[in-house]
């Protein structure tokens, strides 16, 4: 018997699907091959350990720079810091990516949490690092042990000369008592300098800013008692010493304000506490995700991915 039309339209018709089902196979139907699979999975966790690399790096430069005594240094470090987290940043992305392709549920979950800790992370950077290359506290002590310090010896020795060119006269003794009191309270006030700009409270600091300020009250007294004598109107070394103060004055009102910002000793504490904690949280996070990168089945494998 010849078929007819219709046998011969459902033959092609067979004869396609059966093509297509074949096609099919060939294209889609390959068992996975295990190789790119241990490839694809090693690169990732590559990108994890360079992650984990990277955020160690970044706090070793974060601390070099809080803690360096110089600006140069103190910049150098921070800009390393910065250029290394922003690696971490850019491997963080790239492994979103990968992940996003054909990553577990579990892995997308492990990645966005270390993100969230990882934000904060840069965020305290960011704070902490601003800090430390603005050195407050090390500007201050410069100042304080430098021109500060020069301008009570100069102020010192200005009245040194006063108080020698009065031997014999009958203010003698008054003019010894007044120049002894200036000194003192001028010393007095440059060693209250030292504990203000250490201090990281401020309560504290208002406390030793209202001894200097009883301190400077009694020395302009004691320099207007000067003054006020007839056989000093208009000595030189009176005036040196006058000048020499209103100097030390202007310096003790920069080095205060430097102290107040107290940028060194809070970036330090910044350091030790809240960045740290944070650092440990992202590093247990990527910690984290790398083992459950290792645990998943790779097929045709032959068992379970393991690297340990």
């Amino acid at each position: 018997m010849r078929p007819d039309f219709r046998d011969l339209l459902w033959m092609a018709a067979g004869a396609a699907l059966l093509l297509a089902l074949l096609l099919g196979v060939l294209l889609f139907g390959k068992p996975p091959r295990p190789e790119a699979e241990l490839e694809r999975r090693a690169q990732r966790l590559a990108l994890v350990g360079r992650m984990q690399l990277g955020l160690a790096s970044a706090s070793e430069a974060e601390k070099s720079a809080v803690l360096s005594i110089t600006d140069r240094e103190s910049q150098a470090f921070a800009a390393q810091a910065r250029a290394t987290t922003a690696e971490v940043e850019r491997e963080r992305r790239e492994l979103t990516d990968l992940l996003g392709q054909d990553g577990t549920r579990e892995e997308k979950d492990l990645l966005a949490d270390f993100s969230t800790h990882f934000a904060e992370f840069q965020r305290v950077d960011d704070e902490l690092l601003e800090m430390a290359v603005e050195n407050t506290n090390l500007r201050a002590y410069a100042l304080a042990f430098g021109p500060a310090a020069g301008a009570i010896e100069e102020m010192n020795a200005a009245l040194s000369r006063v108080v020698a060119a009065s031997a014999g006269v009958p203010d003698e003794k008054q003019v010894l008592a007044l120049a002894l009191g200036a000194e003192i309270g001028a010393l007095r006030i440059e060693a209250l300098l030292p504990p203000h700009i250490a201090e990281a409270s401020d309560p504290r600091m208002d406390e030793l800013e209202a001894r200097m300020k009883e301190q400077d009250e009694q020395v302009r007294a004691d320099l207007d008692g000067l003054r006020a004598l007839p056989k000093l109107a208009g000595a030189a070394d009176l005036a040196e010493a006058a000048s020499r103060y209103a100097r030390f004055a202007e310096l003790r009102t920069q080095i205060l304000a430097l102290s107040r910002a107290n940028t060194n000793v809070r970036s330090l504490a910044l350091s030790l506490n809240e960045k740290r904690k944070v650092m440990i949280v992202c590093q247990e996070a990527l910690g984290r995700l790398q083992e459950a990168m290792e645990k998943q089945p790779v097929a045709g494998a032959g068992g379970r991915f393991g690297w340990r």
